[in-house]
């Protein structure tokens, strides 16, 4: 691992409290790593509308991975890079959704987020919204099982999740991991000098692929089987933690 130049946070469940909130402790250690000529940047599942909230508290003027790297941001508002999901591949999602009615679900598209309380009008009417992520929530497991056996049949998407009971969809080569390798050449640094971290499977391969890879306390088993560091849970100031012993080392 080089000089860490790029961290990259996970939102829920890494950064965010289990009130939704970037603690105090967790603020000031972010600003003594921007202080320190590091980049913060947040990689979230989150679309960018409900991402922004957080980078104007933090005051970051520095880029942001939204929608699990469907989105990259140079800096907020500016956007980078954008990858579509096709009409066609959401509307099999959707289709597939419908067949188990104790299924949540949801979609993000360029403008809003749909769910299964509020769908797009008219209801097939894919073809005039710009998609970028479909998402599935049970609690049943053997439904997000067939669920994913179905959809892993099909190709062409890179399935994981941002809690046990959901599943989350992007195109193929869509990832955190994907965008970070994007950031780097903007930045001009090497994956090397990044730290990642993260809960769930949708940052494992981030974690993987970076110098720094950091499972919080409350991850996944899966994750923390390929983090470098497992961490304290994301209730008790985990960033901070990180960036205080890792990052700037005291």
């Amino acid at each position: 691992m080089g000089t860490i130049k790029l961290i990259a946070l996970d939102m829920d469940g890494t950064l965010l409290n289990d009130r939704q909130e970037i603690s105090s402790e967790n603020a000031k250690w972010i600003h003594r790593a921007l202080d320190a000529g590091v980049t913060v940047c947040f990689a979230t599942g989150r679309g960018f509308p409900s991402a922004l909230p957080y980078a104007e508290q933090l005051k970051l003027d520095t880029p942001m991975i939204t929608v699990n790297g469907g989105e990259i941001w140079k800096r907020p508002h500016v956007l980078h890079k954008r990858t579509l999901m096709s009409a066609s591949t959401l509307k099999r999602l959707h289709q597939e959704a419908l067949k188990y009615p104790e299924c949540w679900y949801w979609a993000y598209s360029t403008m809003d987020i749909y769910n299964k309380e509020q769908w797009i009008e008219p209801a097939d009417d894919y073809e005039h919204h710009h998609w970028l992520k479909f998402g599935y929530h049970t609690e049943d497991a053997a439904t997000r099982e067939a669920i994913l056996r179905e959809t892993s049949s099909w190709g062409g998407l890179e399935i994981t999740n941002s809690s046990p009971w959901n599943l989350e969809m992007n195109p193929e080569g869509v990832s955190k991991a994907s965008a970070i390798r994007e950031l780097c050449s903007l930045l001009g640094i090497d994956m090397s000098q990044v730290a990642a971290m993260g809960d769930s499977l949708n940052d494992i391969a981030m974690i993987r692929e970076v110098g720094l890879g950091v499972a919080m306390g409350n991850a996944q088993e899966e994750v923390k089987a390929v983090a470098d560091v497992v961490t304290v849970n994301h209730n008790e100031d985990a960033v901070a933690r990180v960036i205080r012993d890792y990052v700037l080392k005291g």
